[in-house]
């Protein structure tokens, strides 16, 4: 998974004598504390992961504030980008579902790997970045987090040919390498309703807990950003809309098969 444009500045933070700074797209210098919300919803089946991904984003107005999901698979799947073709990803893995993703990219095997979900309202200062510089924020939140872990990655400088249909074979701008390995790669879906990520970690075999690494990313976005986590759970509204996306749309092959 990857994205577009190019990067003019850091996202990250700029330590000064009262605190903890960080630059907006606009090149501000923000200190102000913000609530972000924290959901970890478990494993869940295919077509729901997917749907409740954009359930999040249809609700990121209501929710008003970031949200971060990590969550996980009830069964070996893979997912591939909203413009890939089905039958090419199909060829490239027999891992069952699969499913279209509601972002771009490439195949994804989601046998092994850690995933999370980001989401910004309208009007955030995340959602000011170009493409690839939310793309590189989120991959040095995640870089931060591993090294809260004694687990040093590194940004790739540059792309680094792979075949083009699969996420995690070669390396895009930005992508997160371990010794050279790419770990972690995004996508990501803009619309009037907000900001939408979605992102794989395929994590270095050093001998982690996703929990230690889900409490780092956690710990990594307070010192940055300043971000106060508050725990939240799925309400009804989610969960509904979630159901309904799973039975109009990913589950159908109508939409996993359309090109």
């Amino acid at each position: 998974m990857t994205s577009q444009n190019a990067f003019s500045g850091r996202a990250s933070e700029r330590r000064l004598s009262d605190g903890v700074w960080h630059k907006s797209p606009t090149g501000e210098l923000k200190s102000t504390a913000e609530t972000w919300l924290l959901l970890n919803s478990g494993a869940g089946a295919a077509y729901f992961n997917m749907a409740f991904d954009q359930a999040l984003l249809e609700l990121a107005p209501r929710l008003r504030r970031p949200l971060l999901r990590f969550y996980g698979w009830s069964e070996p799947a893979a997912s591939f980008g909203y413009s890939q073709s089905y039958a090419e990803a199909a060829r490239l893995t027999l891992l069952r579902p699969l499913v279209r993703r509601p972002t771009g990219g490439g195949l994804v095997p989601h046998d092994a790997d850690w995933t999370y979900s980001l989401v910004f309202p309208p009007g955030h200062w995340w959602c000011a970045f170009r493409a690839m510089e939310s793309y590189r924020a989120a991959h040095e939140w995640i870089r931060d987090a591993f090294a809260r872990l004694n687990v040093q990655t590194e940004l790739s400088p540059c792309g680094r040919p792979g075949p083009p249909a699969e996420c995690f074979v070669g390396a895009e701008r930005f992508d997160l390498l371990w010794q050279g390995r790419k770990v972690a790669g995004a996508a990501q879906r803009r619309n009037r309703r907000g900001l939408l990520i979605q992102g794989s970690v395929q994590p270095p075999p050093v001998g982690l807990a996703k929990g230690d690494w889900q409490k780092a990313m956690c710990d990594a976005a307070l010192e940055t950003w300043r971000a106060n986590w508050k725990p939240c759970q799925a309400d009804t509204v989610m969960k509904q809309r979630a159901e309904e996306l799973v039975l109009q749309k990913y589950s159908q092959a109508e939409y996993n098969e359309r090109r």
